[in-house]
């Protein structure tokens, strides 16, 4: 953590030089330039998404519905569903409930102001308490391009047999390539296409199991917190509402760019976001369900302990029989992948919205934020010996960063002088202050079993 704070640091005071052609950059060019303080102090920047573009059509929400499906959902949902079965299944309808009312706030704050949400609490908050918090969530999105990689070089690993730190490079290196030519867009679809009939595999399988679907269905609706088990309570939480989609959500519902002068517009965007994040929320809490049902019936009905992510791939042998393994690996890698540009484009969202600016591939600060997400989690994976215990911690800390994040977007969606007639009723208000009080308690709660000695990071 401390090389990637000095690495952050050092980022942010030199920076990359600008390219002639910002729709295809000379990688050569952007590590070996010599301009580094070029741009870096440029105003009235312009969005310009490259493969943002692609998110106008199929619907924000959607975006965080391909995040359900990602390395750190599925380490995180597996673990619970194998080690205490259904037990835990509140937890993900709890984190939907509470991702369908964040995610729709945020996208009211982007569509009502024009600003993402990390612009707006570089506007209108202290710049201290903004500067910490905003760098405390590019942390978060460090945390989260953690996981997608790490997933990615593990789906290398079953594959190819490629070793776990040589994946991790290769997909780094990949990912950046991809953000920094723009050239994500042009095979987004098909990941995105093939990694969703992977959930939806998830969803048909449930009726080729033998399921228990009264225990499944209390589960679903009475909270139960079995000793030990908060370190994964935070971890599908954190898996499910992902600080960095909170952040990226924002950044591209307002670059749509909607007339903000025209009230018919703005309510009737505010009507189709609402309902496009509903729906991609419902299909986003079937998917985390089917999972952990799939891991209670195929690992904790038989009493085995799961403790590396290869072994995942048993959930699809009841639909695939031996082709399971290779067709599992290839969605994990594509998942992978697919996370790591999106938690990357949280980054650059992040840190360009640092300096009042939005994401623009084409300018420095999105650049370098891009490059602190995806190789500060580079470098802390070479660090890393238990990949299945870095995914479900990387989860964990998005849960401890989400307070944090929850705050300032309360504040700002809650300030008529940020909203204007769009400021949140008492009551938004007030349900937003409990969903934050139900985080900060689960968070404090797992700092106590911390301190107690009833769980240990280091099992």
């Amino acid at each position: 953590m401390i090389i990637f704070v000095t690495a952050y640091i050092v980022a942010v005071l030199f920076g990359l030089s600008d390219l002639k052609n910002p729709n295809m950059y000379n990688i050569k060019k952007v590590i070996s330039s010599a301009g580094l303080l070029k741009d870096l102090k440029r105003k009235n920047l312009k969005p310009s998404y490259g493969a943002l573009e692609i998110l106008k059509y199929i619907g924000p929400g959607l975006l965080v519905t391909v995040g359900f499906i990602d390395p750190g959902n599925w380490a995180a949902n597996i673990a619970a569903g194998s080690g205490y079965g259904y037990t835990l299944l509140w937890v993900v309808t709890l984190s939907t409930v509470m991702l369908i009312v964040l995610q729709h706030n945020v996208a009211h704050l982007g569509i009502a102001t024009g600003l993402c949400l990390a612009e707006a609490a570089t506007i209108y908050i202290h710049p201290k308490v903004s500067r910490f918090i905003l760098s405390f969530a590019l942390m978060a999105s460090v945390s989260t391009s953690l996981a997608e990689i790490l997933g990615a070089s593990i789906a290398l690993n079953m594959l190819f047999n490629i070793p776990i730190k040589i994946g991790a490079l290769m997909v780094t290196i990949f990912s950046i390539i991809l953000l920094l030519t723009n050239s994500y867009g042009k095979i987004e679809k098909w990941i995105i296409g093939f990694v969703s009939i992977i959930g939806l595999s998830f969803l048909y399988e449930l009726f080729l199991v033998d399921v228990d679907w009264v225990s499944a269905g209390i589960s679903w609706i009475r909270p139960s917190i079995p000793g030990g088990s908060v370190l994964l309570i935070m971890s599908v939480l954190g898996a499910v509402v992902m600080p960095h989609n909170l952040f990226l959500h924002s950044e591209v519902i307002q670059s749509r760019q909607w007339n903000l002068q025209n009230e018919k517009v703005i309510k009737k965007q505010l009507k189709f976001e609402f309902a496009d994040t509903l729906f991609s929320m419902i299909i986003g809490w079937a998917i985390n369900s089917a999972m952990i049902i799939l891991a209670a019936a195929t690992f904790f009905k038989n009493g085995l302990l799961v403790n590396e992510l290869q072994q995942a791939d048993r959930l699809l042998n009841p639909l695939l029989g031996n082709n399971a393994t290779v067709l599992f690996a290839f969605a994990l890698l594509l998942a992978g992948v697919a996370s790591s540009i999106t938690s990357g484009m949280a980054g650059g969202s992040i840190l360009s919205g640092m300096f009042r600016e939005p994401y623009n591939i084409s300018d420095n600060h999105s650049r370098i934020g891009i490059l602190c997400s995806l190789t500060g989690a580079l470098i802390i994976i070479f660090f890393v010996s238990n990949t299945f215990r870095a995914l479900i911690l990387s989860q964990v800390f998005l849960s401890v960063q989400l307070p944090f994040t929850v705050a300032i977007q309360i504040y700002l969606t809650s300030s008529k002088r940020v909203m204007g007639k769009y400021v949140n009723s008492t009551f938004l208000t007030g349900l937003l202050l409990v969903i934050g009080v139900i985080i900060a308690f689960l968070n404090f709660k797992l700092f106590v079993d911390v301190l107690t000695g009833q769980i240990s990071f280091n099992n």
